[in-house]
Parts: C-alpha cells; structure tokens; sequence
C-alpha cells in the first residue's frame, strides 16, 4: 500500500508539473506584446504609369475651337497624312507630309470640309470631316499653314479624335524620366538600345504589328514611314534592331 501510495503521489506531482508549465505557457502567450504584422508588398508602379494625361473629349466643333491659338504635341506619330492649306481650303490632292511623335505645333483654326475616300483611311469621312488647321513651327516654313482630320460630322453628330492623336502638354516634360540621350533619339526618330515600347513608339511611330501579346518581350515590326524597323523587346527594353522588309 505505501508503495502505491507513494506511485500516486508521484504521477500527482508530475501532472500538476506539466499543468503549471502549460499554464505558465498560456499565460506567457496571452500577455507578450503584440508582433506587428508585415504590410503586405505593394507592386512598384512604373513612371510611365504615373503620367496624367489630359482629356477635352471634344462634341462639337465649339469645343473644339477652344484649342485655337494653343500648342499640341503629337501623340499618334506615323498615322496622320496633312495637307496644304489655301485660306482656309484644305487640299486633299497632296500630302504634305506625315506627323511626327513628339512633334510640336499651333492651332489656327477647325474648319468642315467633304472629304474624298482617299483621306478617310485613319478618320472616317461621315457626311463631312472636321480638320485642324496648324503651323509647324520648327520646320523651315513655320508660318505656312496645313490640315490634318481630326474628327467627322454624321447623322447630327461630331465625332473627335483628338484626345488620341495629341498630347495637351509638352511629352518632355510629361516623360522627362526618361531622360535627355533617350528624348534625343525620340526626336531625331531613331531608336537606340535600351528604349522601351513605349519610347519607340513615338520615336518611329505607332503603325506596327508582332505575332505576340507578351508586351515588353516580344519583337515588333515598325512601319516607320516604309522604312520597317524590327525591334527586339526582353523586360520592356530594346535588346536589338535592324531593318525588316515584312512589313
């Protein structure tokens, strides 16, 4: 019997041992400070992305008229044909040249005009266009005024395209990250190894097509005013070029 007594007595001293631990335990838990919870790891968003780029969403020719007497940048280089301008007659019959990225002119005026088929290739003829009238003041003429489609009247309604084919403020300043060797060759309309899609794009122009999707690391072809570039793209930069005749 003492014998027992004694095995009970033990296992009761070793069963409250490990309770009190296991409490001790619990309430070591239930009153150490608080760990602070990691935030969560928020992507990086790019520069580019973080560029505002103003809208007027323009309804009417009034609308558009706001614009008289303001600077423009070109945002859709390489698509739209302008003609020569007499008074305020645009001349369909011959190009005057192709707008440039980046490129920078003046609003004069908009007027209304029925457009032959061969000019409603990028903006739709309707039953009339609306085309802005503009100088180029760093060209050799900077006061010889042209016309350029801008948008079209049908059915009662305007239809512009402005807000697609210009900046409302200076690219260089809007994109000044991007520093001044890569603005360089955005003007001259060269490419240089180490621009990104978006970068080429304005320097040799938006006509251009790839057989993918994977945006940043894929080979595009450039139109670049029928002189077709191939730009090879890997992590969003320009890896290598050359000239293509696929196009």
């Amino acid at each position: 019997m003492q014998s027992g007594a004694k095995w009970a007595i033990g296992g009761t001293l070793v069963l409250l041992a490990v309770v009190g631990i296991r409490v001790g335990m619990i309430y070591r838990e239930r009153n150490a400070p608080e760990k602070p919870v990691a935030a969560p790891e928020r992507r990086k968003i790019a520069d580019d992305d973080l560029v505002f780029l103003r809208k007027k969403r323009q309804s009417s020719m009034a609308d558009a008229k706001e614009l008289n007497g303001s600077a423009l940048w070109v945002s859709a280089g390489g698509q739209m044909d302008y003609y020569p301008v007499t008074g305020k007659h645009v001349d369909y019959a011959k190009t005057s040249g192709t707008l440039l990225g980046a490129e920078k002119l003046v609003v004069k005026d908009f007027v209304e005009q029925v457009a032959p088929k061969s000019a409603t290739h990028r903006v739709p003829g309707g039953d009339r266009q609306a085309l802005m009238l503009f100088t180029l003041p760093a060209s050799d003429t900077p006061e010889k005024v042209y016309g350029v489609p801008v948008g079209y009247h049908e059915s009662g309604l305007y239809t512009f395209y402005l807000d697609e084919i210009f900046f409302y403020e200076d690219p260089h300043e809007l994109y000044k990250h991007w520093g001044p060797e890569i603005w360089k060759a955005i003007d001259s309309h060269q490419i240089i190894l180490g621009m990104s899609e978006r970068e080429t794009q304005l320097a040799l122009g938006q006509v251009s097509k790839s057989v993918s999707n994977d945006y940043g690391n894929r080979l595009v072809v450039y139109a670049n005013l029928g002189k077709p570039i191939a730009v090879t793209y890997v992590q969003n930069k320009a890896t290598a070029f050359r000239p293509d005749q696929g196009f």
